[in-house]
């Protein structure tokens, strides 16, 4: 299943090549709202809250009042998570704040599935150089992917695994990247970094895989059904 990917920065709908590179910026945020009506999920980030400079709450409530989101960027606390859950967020998205000292931080991720419901928690996984990353992907751990999934599965309903490496670049995803965490967790698993074609949506989807896809719908590169 393909999910459309809505990141914002700076108050307006942009996209990144690799989270550091501004490849595109855009104030229609209600053309690309109603293009992406008809999906059953759509992934809202808030790049300013995950790179702790700001935050785009206004707009936020306003996907997530028409449409079905899954909600990240900058969600550290309960309370944060709370508050996203609470302007009509499906899931939160959380990637840092799962981390400690570089390992999966079961203390955090313990108080936050008991808090919110782990059904309603993403854990997300980004992957650079092998290793995952987090703090916006500048901060790199000692872990590799598979093994954080295997750590944090008790306590999430999906992973969202992002290969950073290939991310922005429209240049494909590695499948057998994905296919190693595929294999580490039972949970749902959504895969982003890269996917172009309407044949890797269908290549991962046969593996049990959804797509997140940002840069290659955003230039027309893919084309929406």
């Amino acid at each position: 299943m393909l999910i459309p990917a809505i990141d914002l920065k700076g108050g307006r709908v942009v996209q990144l090549v690799q989270g550091q590179k501004l490849a595109l910026a855009t104030d229609d945020l209600d053309g690309w709202m109603t293009k992406f009506s008809r999906y059953p999920r759509v992934q809202v980030i808030d790049l300013d809250g995950a790179l702790e400079s700001g935050e785009n709450a206004a707009l936020v409530a306003r996907i997530c009042a028409t449409l079905p989101c899954r909600v990240g960027g900058g969600i550290r606390t309960i309370a944060r998570a709370d508050a996203v859950l609470g302007l009509g967020a499906h899931a939160v998205i959380v990637s840092s704040a799962l981390f400690r000292d570089g390992r999966p931080d079961l203390a955090f991720a313990t108080a936050l599935a008991d808090a919110v419901g782990p059904e309603r928690v993403i854990a997300a996984i980004d992957s650079k150089a092998g290793r995952v990353v987090i703090r916006g992907w500048t901060e790199a751990t000692e872990m590799d992917a598979a093994d954080a999934a295997r750590a944090l599965e008790p306590f999430c309903g999906e992973f969202l695994y992002t290969h950073v490496d290939t991310e922005g670049l429209m240049q494909g995803i590695p499948m057998e990247a994905v296919a190693r965490v595929r294999a580490a967790t039972t949970r749902r698993l959504t895969a982003a970094g890269g996917i172009t074609t309407q044949e890797e949506i269908d290549t991962l989807d046969a593996m049990g895989v959804d797509s997140v896809v940002g840069m290659a719908v955003y230039t027309g590169r893919l084309q929406l059904r």
